[in-house]
């Protein structure tokens, strides 16, 4: 219908513009960036809070952020360091972190079913979640070394797209089967987690063909997705006892809100509340905007667990 048509135009035009809007802002540098392994990808850069925390000073609450990008590799930690320097302009510590994402196959190998042989593979199995649980192991004491001004005790997760999934996931790793690498005996010391447009239900995100076959390229293809799912899905990880808050736009086309009510259904039926809050007229890319007002509605949402 003509209608229809016009309404998406609409739709792809506005996505577009929120897309050009967070992608215009210069990349911020950090105050000090310091490994946590060997590979190039295995650093964590950190930003001190610009403002003070209160009138009386102290240590500012941790913000660890884990950027999107479909795990792929042509995004990288850079394209989230306005959004950094934004919650460091508001009185949180900041360490973005980076993690080894997927490449480009080789053509006729390590291609999914239906992706082709071109472009970049979504993530690694297992070194995306090797690098995200040892940079969050790493984390206290890097803290302590390079970023006295923060409290590694007041410490929220926040994550954007395939970031919001680590983010999730990374709060989970004591809900992984006994024989995961990456399980951890008791819940991480997090204040809470707060996951933006995440891509937090692959069963969904794959129905939905959420940036393609990307779920089923992160757990290492066909062959190894249905296997893998337990040790990687976020919604097959719950309840995880750490205050979770899911940030949504309703407009988001690129990772639909099905998703992320999915993931709220399956922590009600495990017994857990999830906040999930549902902005109108907001795509997938505001929310990590320095000049869209979802960037704020983010950062009081981490404020509130932080504090």
């Amino acid at each position: 219908m003509p209608d229809d048509a016009a309404a998406r135009a609409a739709a792809e035009a506005r996505a577009a513009a929120e897309e050009e809007s967070a992608f215009s802002h210069a990349a911020v540098d950090p105050d000090v960036t310091a490994a946590y392994g060997a590979d190039p990808d295995q650093v964590i850069d950190f930003y001190a809070p610009r403002e003070a925390v209160s009138p009386g000073g102290g240590l500012a609450p941790l913000v660890v952020v884990l950027h999107g990008g479909a795990w792929r590799a042509p995004y990288d930690r850079r394209h989230v360091t306005p959004f950094a320097d934004f919650l460091v302009r508001r009185g949180f510590a900041v360490a973005n972190v980076e993690y080894r994402r997927g490449g480009v196959p080789i053509p006729g190998q390590g291609a999914v079913a239906g992706a082709g042989d071109v472009g970049p593979v979504a993530g690694r199995w297992p070194e995306t979640f090797d690098d995200v649980a040892a940079a969050m192991d790493a984390l206290p004491a890097l803290v302590r070394e390079f970023l006295p001004q923060a409290d590694p005790r007041r410490m929220v997760v926040t994550g954007h797209s395939a970031g919001g999934h680590l983010a999730l996931w990374a709060a989970a790793r004591h809900l992984l089967p006994a024989d995961a690498a990456w399980r951890i005996d008791r819940p991480a010391p997090l204040r809470g987690v707060v996951a933006l447009a995440p891509i937090a239900d692959f069963t969904v995100a794959e129905k939905l063909d959420v940036c393609g076959v990307a779920c089923r390229q992160l757990l290492g293809g066909e062959e190894g997705f249905t296997a893998r799912l337990p040790y990687a899905d976020p919604a097959l990880l719950l309840p995880t006892g750490i205050a979770t808050t899911l940030v949504q736009g309703r407009a988001d086309t690129v990772v639909p809100q099905a998703v992320a009510e999915a993931y709220a259904d399956a922590a009600a039926k495990a017994g857990e509340v999830v906040g999930l809050t549902l902005l109108e007229d907001v795509g997938h890319f505001p929310l990590i905007d320095p000049a869209a007002d979802a960037c704020a509605v983010v950062a009081e949402e981490i404020a509130q667990l932080a504090w």
